[in-house]
């Protein structure tokens, strides 16, 4: 997309309205146009006049306001936005959005929105982790919403944990990132997600406890900076990513088979997968039945699909993941040096929060001669990171 000019910024009632109202003073400092509406709740936090006198615009806040339809109705007020951003975003507003709810001016202008849109939720880490949220935000992620956050740390009730809106400054560097063109425009990336399923007998199988979400976050930031996408996935449950070529597999055998038939016509292999590294040597015909108290499963290695494709012949820019309970940088330069990588982006595993199974990740990514810290944050808003890491270290070695 074009650079962001106008930016439409819905705020919604929660303590964290606060930092909305450095936000704009942010992206006005970076050129940007600023027009805010806010909800009911939101202006007894902080009053419109403090955004007015922030975006100097006019703030709107009633849907059927007569003065405001009359100067500018929601339809056309929608259409000016090149995006929208949506801080705080609270639990009851994610809701609304996920259901297509329309009953005030916010949630019908996001309705009627046709640009990019980013929500930032904020909200106590209880509400954040219950189900129905979590559905509410997946809900989001398939209608094509951006998520900035949230952020973990200490809350305004006095509990910690995910919830916390993401500061002002990094909701800032996220939307300017959108500003910063298509990257990479031109490039063709592959990426592999998820975990493989080595089976046992026509039951049983050995897998991990991948989900996948990283690398279909990757593919999608990799997809809006303009790049075009193969995905090779092992199973998920995830939904398939728009407007990207979707190659499904089983087993390591088919990743690696699907991977390297495809690498030297790509300039960018990010190995995100978490591939197996044993399968069974004997995979029986029935199901194997409980008899001993003991047995013995016979494994073998599996091919290594990130050494592959780094020692091919015309080799892509390869990126490899590393996922660690313990040493995380000793084993991840070993890594880079080993397998002759470009790059490499490790996270810890194990923890109480981020990596399998979360909507939350951080990463320590590593190349040669450089380093740096992703913190911890949504996955959605880590790979736009690593995506525009991997296209500065590529316009680098130009």
């Amino acid at each position: 997309m074009n650079e962001p000019k106008r930016i439409l910024l819905g705020v919604s009632g929660g303590i964290a309205v606060y930092k909305s109202a450095e936000l704009v003073r942010l992206l006005r400092k970076q050129g940007m146009e600023v027009r805010v509406a806010m909800t009911a709740a939101a202006a007894k936090f902080v009053t419109p006049l403090t955004f007015q006198a922030l975006s100097g615009n006019a703030v709107h806040c009633d849907l059927l306001d007569a003065e405001s339809e009359n100067a500018m109705d929601h339809i056309s007020f929608a259409r000016w936005a090149d995006l929208m951003i949506i801080a705080p975003a609270t639990a009851n507003l994610i809701a609304k959005l996920s259901h297509g709810l329309a009953d005030d001016l916010l949630t019908t202008l996001y309705l009627a929105a046709t640009c990019r849109v980013y929500v930032a939720p904020a909200m106590n880490q209880a509400m954040w982790s219950k189900p129905v949220t979590q559905e509410n935000i997946a809900a989001l992620r398939r209608h094509g919403v951006h998520l900035i956050g949230p952020a973990q740390g200490e809350q305004a009730c006095g509990e910690t944990g995910f919830g916390r809106m993401s500061e002002p400054q990094e909701i800032c560097a996220a939307l300017l990132t959108v500003s910063s063109g298509l990257c990479l425009q031109g490039l063709k990336v592959l990426i592999s997600a998820g975990p493989t399923r080595e089976p046992l007998d026509p039951v049983r199988y050995i897998t991990n406890r991948s989900s996948g979400k990283m690398g279909y976050a990757l593919a999608e930031a990799a997809r809006n900076a303009g790049a075009t996408v193969t995905l090779v996935s092992g199973p998920t449950q995830l939904p398939s990513p728009e407007q990207i070529d979707l190659v499904r597999v089983e087993t390591a055998a088919e990743m690696y088979d699907a991977v390297i038939t495809r690498a030297e016509n790509h300039h960018v292999y990010i190995g995100a997968a978490a591939v197996a590294d044993y399968t069974p040597v004997e995979v029986r015909p029935e199901k194997i039945k409980k008899q001993d108290e003991q047995t013995t499963l016979a494994l073998h290695k599996t091919k290594d699909i990130l050494a592959e494709v780094a020692s091919l012949r015309v080799r892509p820019f390869t990126v490899g993941f590393a996922a660690e309970t313990t040493d995380l940088e000793a084993y991840a330069l070993d890594k880079l040096a080993r397998k002759n990588l470009d790059m490499i982006a490790a996270n810890w595993v194990g923890q109480a929060q981020g990596g399998f199974d979360s909507e939350q990740n951080a990463l320590e990514v590593f190349w040669k001669g450089g380093r740096e810290t992703l913190a911890m944050t949504g996955k959605n808003r880590l790979a736009e990171l690593l995506i525009g890491l991997i296209a500065e270290i590529l316009k680098a070695k130009v």
